[in-house]
């Protein structure tokens, strides 16, 4: 086991910056490994406007160049799935942060749009529209036994909160991929590469028990006059929206677990090189 600190990278798209770092840091640092979190902003995302003040306070722009420096790397979720990819202003940052990734052989953690954006970059994996959101938690079955999902149960809770999905049959033919999760409905929870440490994560584990509550509270804000969905099986009393329930807390304890334990044994593997 490496006895220095994982430094952990972390690209944050997500709306709530400051929520999403507050997450990441308490799902990464509570187990056994001592980590070290760095959360980056890509500078294309401010090429004509001023970066603002709370995003440098809590964050540094991408650098490229130190990608090699990391022991792992996550690309968040964002809020834009709704988005053809050719809109995104700073997907080519994302397109060369990848490549830097491939490059060093850095183990890659990519989380629903960040997840799709790099399945589509590396695999061509196309990206469509749901019916309705997926939004709120459900039960996963597991497809393919992996290392990350060692100590869950078939059937294990995770949220979801997403308007799209890759086209999972494309994936299923893919020989260089394998899906290892997916709900009831043939949603996606998770699939990997077969011989790269690139693992696509579809729902938002890193989420605490207010989290899915918040959202639906920021987009019924943010456009009064639409019905959004609720999120489904979350609320012990759903008729109000009351009580919360953080039913997916031990899936997220075993799975960044398991994924920091898969970053300590590279990492020490990529020591023993260098010695």
């Amino acid at each position: 086991m490496k006895t220095d600190p994982l430094n952990i990278g972390i690209l944050n798209l997500m709306h709530d910056k400051v929520d999403t770092q507050k997450r990441f840091s308490k799902v990464l640092t509570a187990g056994r490994y001592e980590v070290n979190v760095q959360y980056l902003y890509p500078q294309m995302h401010y090429q004509a406007r001023p970066v603002p003040e709370l995003v440098q306070k809590i964050s540094s722009p991408l650098d490229l160049s130190q990608i090699h420096r990391f022991d792992a790397f996550i690309i968040t979720g964002a809020p834009i799935e709704q988005l053809p990819f050719n809109k995104i202003t700073y997907l080519d940052e994302v397109h060369r942060l990848i490549d830097q990734l491939v490059t060093y052989e850095v183990p890659q953690l990519y989380v629903c749009w960040g997840a799709m954006a790099a399945a589509n970059y590396l695999y061509g994996i196309t990206k469509t529209p749901l019916p309705e959101k997926i939004f709120g938690v459900f039960h996963n079955y597991i497809q393919h036994e992996d290392p990350l999902l060692t100590g869950l149960e078939d059937g294990f809770l995770a949220p979801h909160a997403r308007y799209a999905e890759l086209d999972i049959k494309k994936i299923a033919r893919d020989p260089r991929l394998i899906i290892n999760a997916t709900t009831k409905d043939n949603r996606l929870f998770s699939f990997r590469t077969r011989d790269k440490h690139q693992y696509f994560l579809f729902s938002h584990l890193e989420y605490g028990q207010d989290a899915l509550l918040k959202e639906y509270l920021r987009e019924r804000n943010t456009h009064p006059g639409v019905e959004y969905i609720k999120p489904q099986n979350y609320f012990r009393d759903p008729l109000h929206m009351k009580d919360p329930q953080f039913s997916w807390q031990r899936t997220q304890r075993v799975f960044f677990d398991n994924w920091l334990q898969t970053v300590a044994n590279d990492a020490k593997t990529k020591q023993l090189v260098k010695e």
